[in-house]
Order: structure tokens, then C-alpha cells, then sequence
């Protein structure tokens, strides 16, 4: 429950100060200004489902509880992979790795999909 509660407010904290530096920084770009804040929105939004995978796994057992954790991982990788990608491209304009960014979204998908999996194998 801890590790999940502290990189869901790692990733909160983060995104805060990622929106703030974005806004500031690439104010003569609207084009990459967008895709900097499109990684902030996903990353903000996935640092809360961190914290409601820190709430569920004090509360699920067994095939749930291991879907739980899938999903904290997923959310958690795909975080970095999906969000740092497009922070990277709209600082550099390069793309740091071909398919890391939708390799990063899948992993946010697979970890929707795992706390899915959770509340039907819950008991």
C-alpha cells in the first residue's frame, strides 16, 4: 500500500510542477505547449488511479490482489513511458525512442484492464 500511495503522490506532486514548468517554458509554442500539457492530464489522472490502487490493495485478496498490483505497475511504467515521452518531444522536438509513447498508453489501458479484472475477481 505505501510504495503505491508514495508514487501516486510522487506522480501528483510531479505533474504540478510538470504543468507549471510547461505553461512557463513553452509559452511560444502552442503546438508543443499542447502535447507537453496532454502528458500532464494523463499523468495527473493515472497518479490518482495510483492512489486508488493504494486504497484497494488494503482491501483485496488473492487473483484481486494480484490484479491490483498489475494495475499499480502499468499505471506506474506506463507514467513514465507515455508521459515522459511527450515531455521529452515538446522539450527537444526528437522523439527519445520509436513506440515508447504508445507502448506507454497500452500499459495505461492494461492497467485500466487489470483493476477491472480486480473487482470481478474480487470475493
Amino acid at each position: 500500500m505505501r510504495k503505491w500511495l508514495f508514487l501516486g503522490a510522487f506522480f501528483g506532486l510531479t505533474a504540478v510542477g510538470a504543468g507549471a514548468y510547461g505553461w512557463h517554458m513553452l509559452e511560444g509554442d502552442a503546438a508543443l505547449r499542447e502535447i507537453f500539457n496532454l502528458g500532464v492530464e494523463y499523468q495527473m489522472w493515472h497518479a490518482l488511479a495510483l492512489l486508488a490502487v493504494a486504497w484497494l490493495s488494503t482491501r483485496c485478496e488473492g487473483r484481486a490482489a494480484k490484479a491490483v498490483t498489475v494495475a499499480g505497475w502499468a499505471f506506474a511504467i506506463g507514467i513514465v513511458a507515455f508521459s515522459g515521452t511527450l515531455y521529452y518531444f515538446s522539450m527537444t522536438e526528437e522523439l527519445p525512442l520509436v513506440g515508447l509513447a504508445p507502448a506507454g498508453g497500452i500499459l495505461l489501458i492494461l492497467g485500466w484492464g487489470a483493476l477491472m479484472w480486480s473487482a470481478l475477481a474480487r470475493k
